[in-house]
């Protein structure tokens, strides 16, 4: 039994230690906005926060997350986020979802790195680029991701 925070709530998990934290969110709570891409850390659909960090939830285990808060992209665009509720209103008005299964892996990694921005700071198309690169998106909806990133930021300073 492993006690994990996820999304300021705990949860007791009948669980593994080395049960990767994505299996534990999905088939032991039932939240199944965080996606199964590629099982490797490779596409980034599994992307959730671990004490305000990305992190691949896929190859993550349980183990690591006791004592620390995860965060899901159900608490990151729940609007109670600032940065979470700007990159959601982004997201929409730049129409970035195609298929939207990469999407919840993509706001989360675009949280992440805005959260870890200095205040006010306007990223350029290179830093969203090179914050973005773990998140692979099959439709190629990139140039929208990135537009989406930077009018976050402009809405955030």
């Amino acid at each position: 039994m492993s006690t994990l925070n996820v999304n300021g709530q705990v949860h007791q998990v009948d669980a593994t230690p080395d049960t990767p934290i994505l299996w534990a969110l999905r088939d032991n709570l039932g939240m199944t906005g965080t996606k199964f891409g590629c099982g490797a850390a490779l596409c980034g659909a599994c992307t959730v926060h671990l004490d305000g960090q990305a992190i691949r939830s896929c190859i993550t285990p349980i183990s690591v997350a006791e004592g620390k808060q995860i965060t899901t992209i159900e608490a990151a665009t729940a609007g109670t986020d600032r940065v979470g509720a700007a990159v959601h209103a982004a997201w929409v008005k730049h129409d970035v979802a195609q298929c939207g299964y990469c999407q919840s892996g993509q706001i989360m990694s675009a949280t992440a790195f805005l959260k870890s921005l200095p205040k006010g700071k306007q990223p350029t198309p290179a830093e969203i680029d090179s914050a973005m690169s773990g998140n692979i998106c099959r439709c190629g909806t990139y140039a929208r991701i990135r537009a989406a990133v930077a009018d976050a930021a402009r809405a955030l300073a």
